[in-house]
This record gives structure tokens, C-alpha cells and sequence, in this order.
């Protein structure tokens, strides 16, 4: 019977060995192909964490992602995959800002060392991005990690996650747009009809405009605020810190009606200033909003919707 010879040269040896080794390092050195972003905590609110996303030196070309969960959660179940974690959510951030916009970057793609802010918690008017949940995320301490995209054809070109840090809601506690919209049972008796600049809405068309996402419309993402802060005050809250933005907010809407209600528009950039002084102050970052009890939460992390902007 004839025996194969399996007996190789060092030199041959030394080749498998080098080509085996090629083949297992190369993902490892593409999966490195950008350098990893960082987070840092620059404020936020009792439903908002406020977070500075800076790339490293090769930048984040393609945008980056944020995952997030509870740091119970974490400390129970860590990170998972994306696709299959039941415990986090997450939101890719690839496009162009319009609601919470940044001087030092006008898109989620940044440049080399390029910093941009976000606010966990109020994504849900947000463009230039995809997430699996945008709302209001609730009091507490959550467990986050940020990684720089890919180029979306190979799937090892960003950067690896960055070490997990943990960050926690601040404030005294409110009502923001992502309590009302998700609790219309307890909303004042006596705030509705209300108006919108000069246009009177039911309870029914305010939770209509609630749940339509801006979309880059600024008039909704304003409506959204004024809605509000404005429920906030039938509820007890001191309006007079924002009653001069309530009044310019109602001034500028005039008598455009608010989709879907009606096809009413206004940029963005009319808007920003107006928007996020009311979710300043529906965040208790200006005083005078009053403390709201937040019923139980029904749904978990994995109850989430996905939304593209």
C-alpha cells in the first residue's frame, strides 16, 4: 500500500505558516481600517443625555454608530450583535443634522479629529439618520459605545467599538414631547383645543402632528416643542422663562397648518433657535417646568421601531 508523504521542508513550513497567519491577521487589520471615535458627556436633561462624538485621526468618513442599553442590562447581558441584541438599541448617523445643528460639523461624516453633539433622547426630529428607537430615553444610567461606519460594501472597513462608558439622564424630572406623545391619558383637562399659531388643534390632530416625524420640516419639529411646553403649563409649569419663545413660535407658524393635518413648511434653519430653547426648557435645562411622574414602562429595549430619516 502506497503511504503519502505528508513531511514538509522548514522552509515549506514556514510558508504555510506565513500564509495562514496573512489569512487570519488580515480582518483584524481591516476591522482597524479607522480609527475608533470617542464619547463624552457635555449635559442633557431627566429624558436626554447631551454627547460630543469626535473621531479620530483618520476621521469618520461614513458616519458612525451609537449602541446603548441600561447599564442594568449591560451589566447582566453585555453587548450584542446590532441585528439579534434584544437588550440595546442603536442609530447610525450618516447624513446632515437639521434639528440639534453643530458649528464645528454640518454632517455626521467627519473629518480627521471632527467633533459633532447629539442628544440621546431627542432623535426622534433628527435627519441624516437610522434608528431602532428615537424617543425620550428614560431616567437613569445607560452603558453606551460608538464605532465609526464602513464604507457599506465591505463590512470590515470602519472602526472597532469604542471602550463602554456610562452616562445618566440629570435634572429634575418633566415632561417632554416623547412622555405627552406616549401618554395622552394623562394629558390637563382644559389644554385642548389649542392653538398653534392661529390655528386651533384637537387632541386627536396634536397627537397626529406628535407622531409625525420632521423629516427636516422645521415647522413640525417646532410644533412638536411648542405642543409641549404648552401642555407643560396646563400641567403647572411657570412658563414665564419661554412665554417671549412661546410667542415667537406662535407668531412665526401664523397660519400654516402643521402636517398632517395640513401641508404647512418651514426650514429649518427659521426654526432651530425656537426649537431647541422650548426643548431646553421641556428638559428642565431652564427652570420652570414642574415634576411629572412618569408612569410604569410597558415596553423594553426590544420594543422598538425602526424610523429612517
Amino acid at each position: 500500500m502506497h503511504v503519502r508523504d505528508f513531511s514538509f521542508s522548514k522552509a515549506a513550513l514556514r510558508g504555510v505558516i506565513a500564509t495562514a497567519l496573512v489569512a487570519v491577521m488580515a480582518p483584524l487589520a481591516f476591522a482597524q481600517a479607522l480609527d475608533t471615535p470617542t464619547l463624552s458627556k457635555t449635559g442633557g436633561g431627566f429624558f436626554r443625555i447631551d454627547l460630543d462624538v469626535q473621531a479620530g485621526a483618520s476621521g469618520a468618513p461614513h458616519g458612525f454608530l451609537i449602541q446603548w442599553m441600561s447599564k442594568s442590562d449591560y451589566e447582566d447581558y453585555g453587548f450584542g450583535d446590532i441585528d439579534t441584541d434584544y437588550y440595546s438599541a442603536y442609530c447610525e448617523f450618516e447624513g446632515a443634522p437639521t434639528l440639534n445643528t453643530d458649528p464645528r460639523s454640518d454632517s455626521f461624516q467627519l473629518a480627521s479629529n471632527g467633533v459633532i453633539g447629539i442628544q440621546m433622547g431627542d432623535l426622534f426630529d433628527e435627519s441624516g439618520i437610522y434608528g431602532t428607537y428615537l424617543d425620550a430615553v428614560h431616567p437613569g444610567e445607560y452603558a453606551f459605545r460608538v464605532w465609526a461606519l464602513g464604507d457599506g460594501v465591505n463590512p470590515a472597513s470602519g472602526s472597532a467599538p469604542s471602550v463602554v462608558q456610562f452616562f445618566s439622564t440629570t435634572g429634575n424630572p418633566e415632561c417632554t414631547q416623547g412622555f405627552w406623545k406616549t401618554h395622552p391619558e394623562v394629558w390637563p383637562p382644559g389644554c385642548t383645543p389649542m392653538m398653534l399659531g392661529t390655528v386651533a388643534y384637537s387632541a386627536a390632530q396634536l397627537l397626529s402632528i406628535y407622531n409625525q416625524p420632521a423629516v427636516g420640516n422645521g415647522l413640525i419639529s417646532l410644533a412638536h416643542q411648542l405642543i409641549t411646553a404648552k401642555l407643560n403649563g396646563c400641567n403647572g409649569s411657570n412658563l414665564t422663562n419661554v412665554a417671549a419663545t412661546i410667542a415667537a413660535a406662535d407668531a412665526l407658524i401664523g397660519g400654516l397648518v402643521v402636517p398632517p393635518v395640513g401641508g404647512g413648511f418651514l426650514a429649518p434653519a427659521s426654526t432651530s433657535a425656537l426649537t431647541n430653547t422650548l426643548d431646553d426648557y421641556n428638559n428642565s435645562i431652564i427652570p420652570g417646568v414642574v415634576a411629572c411622574v412618569t408612569p410604569a414602562r410597558k415596553s423594553t429595549w426590544g420594543n422598538v421601531k425602526s424610523l429612517y430619516r
